[in-house]
C-alpha cells in the first residue's frame, strides 16, 4: 500500500463508522445497551470498543502509553459516542494525511495495556486497525438485525461509488 491508500482507507473507516452511527439512530437507549450475548454485549459496548481502539493505537502512535481502553460506562448515550467517534476519526484523518511515504515504514514500539512491549511498522497497525474497526462493524450490523432495525451496508465497494458519484456530481 502507499500512503494515498492508506489515506482512502482512513477516509473509508471514517465514513463507515459514521453510517453505523447513523443506523443506531432509531433504537430506544433500552435497545442501545441491551445485552445480545455477542462479544461485546450491547451495541454500545461494541461501538465504545471500536472507539476505544482507535483512541488507543492514535495514542501510541504518538508515542503516548495509555493505560487501557476506555470503559463502556464512559459513554452513556449515542450521542457521546457519535462526539467522541467525530474527534477520533477526524484525528485519525489528520494524523494519517500528515504521513509521509517513508514514516508507515518506521517501526513502532509500543506497551500493551497490560505492559507488554511490542513493535510493528505503522503500515502493519494502520492496516490492522481499519480492518479491526470492519469486523465490528460487522458484528454491529447482526446486533441491529437481532434488535429488528434495518442494518446499513459499510462495504469498501459503496463508500468508492458514493465518492465516485460526489466526484461526477
Amino acid at each position: 500500500m502507499n500512503i494515498e491508500d492508506f489515506r482512502l482507507l482512513y477516509d473509508f473507516n471514517a465514513w463507515a463508522n459514521n453510517r453505523t452511527l447513523e443506523a443506531c439512530n432509531s433504537l430506544a437507549p433500552e435497545q442501545f445497551t441491551r445485552d445480545l450475548g455477542s462479544s461485546f454485549k450491547s451495541l454500545r459496548d461494541t461501538l465504545a470498543h471500536i472507539y476505544g481502539a482507535e483512541w488507543i493505537w492514535l495514542e501510541r502512535w504518538h508515542g503516548r502509553v495509555p493505560s487501557g481502553l476506555p470503559s463502556a460506562s464512559d459513554f452513556p448515550d449515542l450521542a457521546t459516542l457519535r462526539q467522541r467517534f467525530t474527534e477520533i476519526d477526524r484525528n485519525l484523518v489528520d494524523y494519517v494525511a500528515s504521513l509521509t511515504a517513508d514514516d508507515v515504514h518506521r517501526v513502532v514500539h509500543y506497551k500493551s495495556s497490560m505492559g507488554v512491549a511490542g513493535a510493528q511498522p505503522l503500515w502493519q497497525m494502520l492496516q490492522h486497525l481499519a480492518n479491526h474497526g470492519t469486523y465490528h462493524r460487522g458484528q454491529i450490523a447482526t446486533m441491529l438485525r437481532q434488535l429488528g432495525t434495518k442494518a446499513t451496508s459499510t462495504d469498501l465497494i459503496g463508500f468508492y461509488r458514493e465518492r465516485a458519484a460526489q466526484a461526477g456530481a
